[in-house]
């Protein structure tokens, strides 16, 4: 129920560390050392392709041979460094999980960990109680009689995670960072987005949508359904309607507009004609807040006005069709199979189900995560890690208090709340200082489904906890292992977890350059978050709050406007372009983090000149250590996915599209007018 609003590199997080450095400079050095007195260049040299120029395609230049020769595995939807870091880890997660088990003295943390692992692997056990374990729950959903129960089961559907027209999150009130708010939003849908269902002149959509259809049939078929096609039909139809109402992703990034202060008594005004207070009741919200947010106000009055009209027996299909779904990938092998012929092979691709083990290790963390990420911690993060990506961070910090300062477009006033506001950052790095207590979640090892659904109460209750209580500034997002970073504008906080900083994307043997245009522009990328598009809308202590002038206003949207332009040309399949305005504000952070970062690496030469090592300069390994991170590939119906809902552009397009704006990289390859890669510097956006 946790309100998304962090900003992260989710596609393919790069990671590294800069070595020991003088903390007393402003951007500390960070040179490797190395046995032999050489250093390595760090870049992937093999998987270079001559025949296409750094000046007309660097993302090919850096990653055509391996583009060439790399499959993607059967049990993939995408592949690449990113992808290797998460399936080089989950050994060792493995070992934790599975040590966890058999470790009958290991206390009752282990035990929870080993418990609930072992309830996953115990097929045997599953295919003997078949849809047994969700009984329960089922029979809830058949016992409604009257449209008057369902904001009860729309509640009790909320706490144990199972898909529903709406939801709500709690996080810190935008315009009151120094309180927890109840934000209700739009839900609902088994595809991953409002254009699977309306975009009817896409045939890869519309396809999709007509085997959603039969797959939900066949779902329902197995539970027992003697009704299921005609149910299935009624399901999509009611997700459609569902679909026409809701905002597009684009709306969705405008945190002004989702910003709808309603006071408790006066939601019934927002959304007539559904029983508010019996729904805060049992949610347990009521008495707890004065008031909520409501994202989307025209979603929530349509969806209240589409519940009245639908007929009861559709939403109790629609609600039991959404409890299968959530729980078939815990059930015996029909259900697991069925999901995943869905879920897996159309619409990402992917023609080979993950082992076993690797899902029960993926459904084990996400149940148990800070728990399994204390012990990956202790076995497998070297201490010294964390302070020397402290001094990197600090230089990529120092590094924006220089940039902000030189800006040519931004008024004194602004550029002064600006600092500020970067004065105020705070950085969390590798694990959380206070772990999490796992002690009232009850886990039995032979029950994966109720396993599963009170982890998800569990984690209901922890959220809704928070109601009244100060804010906890010591509260991660996201767990030690998981390979990834964010900000968080509320919290006004960058955070690099654990797992990300560590080989293969940091070379402990290679000149700073590399690990600079990798580490570094992860840390200016995160960084720049704070001053995107939506991050820029919030202040040094996280409230939405509007501090720039009217003509820093009008300068920020002529750039921002250019990068959309921009971004809107790419087209990594036919017929797809990427949306411009839905990855601005992951444009704006790849764009400023690298330009960021090279001014840290440049900082931190001290004036000297970079060594050249296999005939690359510096500045070369800089640009090209950045762009080979980059290497990905994607099957095609994942792609589209990702087109159509993920804030970032596709990996291609993170590594070239960067480049087109940066100085630095013109003078490195010497990019000229005719060559693919060059824009006429009035054509050039260069934001921070």
């Amino acid at each position: 129920m946790k309100r998304h609003l962090v900003s992260a590199l989710t596609l393919s997080l790069i990671a590294g560390l800069a070595g020991a450095a003088d903390s007393t400079t402003s951007a500390a050095p960070a040179s490797a050392q190395v046995a032999n007195g050489k250093l390595a260049s760090g870049i992937a040299v093999e998987y270079i392709d001559p025949a296409v120029r750094a000046q007309d395609d660097l993302f090919i230049h850096m990653n055509g041979k391996w583009l060439a020769t790399t499959e993607i595995p059967a049990d993939k939807a995408s592949w690449g460094s990113f992808a290797k870091l998460r399936d080089d880890i989950q050994p060792q997660l493995r070992a934790i999980i599975e040590g966890a088990a058999a470790n009958k003295a290991g206390g009752p943390e282990a035990q929870r960990i080993g418990d609930f692992y072992s309830s996953f692997m115990d097929e045997a056990k599953l295919e003997q109680l078949g849809l047994t374990p969700l009984n329960a729950e089922l029979a809830k959903i058949a016992a409604v009689s009257n449209k008057k129960q369902l904001p009860a089961l729309i509640s009790h559907l909320n706490k144990i995670g199972v898909t529903a027209p709406y939801g709500y999150g709690i996080h810190q009130d935008n315009k009151d960072s120094t309180k927890y708010v109840v934000d209700f939003g739009q839900d609902g849908l088994g595809l991953p987005d409002r254009d699977y269902y309306l975009k009817a002149d896409d045939k890869k959509m519309a396809d999709a949508l007509a085997k959603y259809e039969l797959h939900i049939a066949k779902i329902l078929t197995l539970s027992g359904d003697a009704k299921a096609d005609a149910n299935a039909r009624a399901i999509v139809a009611f997700e459609k309607e569902l679909a026409k109402i809701q905002w597009t992703k684009v709306e969705l990034r405008d945190p002004v507009k989702a910003y709808n202060k309603v006071d408790i008594a006066k939601l019934g005004k927002v959304a007539p004609g559904y029983d508010w207070n019996a729904y805060l009741a049992d949610a347990g919200i009521a008495g707890k807040v004065k008031y909520v947010i409501v994202g989307q106000p025209s979603y929530l009055k349509g969806m209240t006005a589409l519940l009245a009209k639908t007929d009861l027996d559709t939403l109790k299909s629609y609600f039991r069709w959404h409890l299968l779904r959530s729980g078939a990938p815990y059930l015996s092998k029909a259900y697991v199979d069925e999901n995943f012929a869905f879920y897996g092979t159309v619409l990402s691709g992917v023609t080979e189900q993950r082992p076993r083990w690797k899902r029960g290790v993926s459904v084990t963390e996400g149940a148990l995560g800070e728990a399994v990420g204390k012990i990956y911690v202790e076995q497998n993060f070297p201490a010294e890690r964390k302070a020397r990506m402290q001094v990197l961070v600090n230089n990529l910090l120092a590094s924006y208090k220089t940039s902000i300062d030189q800006l040519d477009w931004m008024s004194p006033v602004t550029k002064k709340q600006a600092q500020e506001k970067l004065a105020k950052f705070t950085t969390k790095i590798a694990y959380p200082n206070h772990w999490r207590d796992y002690s009232k979640l009850v886990v039995s090892k032979d029950d994966l489904v109720g396993n599963v659904i009170r982890s998800r109460e569990f984690e209901y209750n922890k959220e809704l906890a928070k109601l009244g209580k100060p804010i906890d500034r010591e509260e991660w997002g996201m767990t030690p292992q998981t390979v990834n970073a964010y900000y968080n504008p509320e919290m006004n906080e960058i955070v690099f977890p654990a797992s990300i900083l560590q080989a293969p994307f940091f070379n402990a043997d290679a000149d700073d350059a590399v690990n600079y245009g990798a580490i570094g522009g992860v840390i200016g990328h995160e960084i720049s978050h704070g001053f995107d598009d939506q991050g820029a809308q919030y202040d040094g202590d996280g409230n939405l709050r509007d501090w720039w002038t009217a003509a820093d206003h009008k300068n920020f949207a002529a750039k921002t406007k250019m990068l959309v332009e921009q971004y809107n040309q790419f087209s990594p399949l036919p017929g797809y372009h990427v949306n411009g305005e839905l990855t601005l504000g992951e444009n704006i952070a790849d764009n400023s983090g690298i330009a960021i970062a090279y001014k840290a690496y440049k900082l931190s030469l001290g004036g000297k000149e970079a060594p050249v090592i296999d005939g690359l300069t510096g500045d070369q390994r800089f640009y090209m250590g950045f762009a080979q991170v980059w290497r990905l590939k994607m099957r095609e119906a994942q792609q589209i996915v990702q087109i159509k809902t993920d804030p970032h552009s596709p990996g291609q397009f993170r590594a070239n599209g960067p480049m087109r704006n940066q100085p630095g990289f013109y003078d490195a390859f010497n990019v000229k007018p005719g060559d693919k890669m060059y824009l006429e510097p009035k054509d050039r956006v260069i934001m921070w």
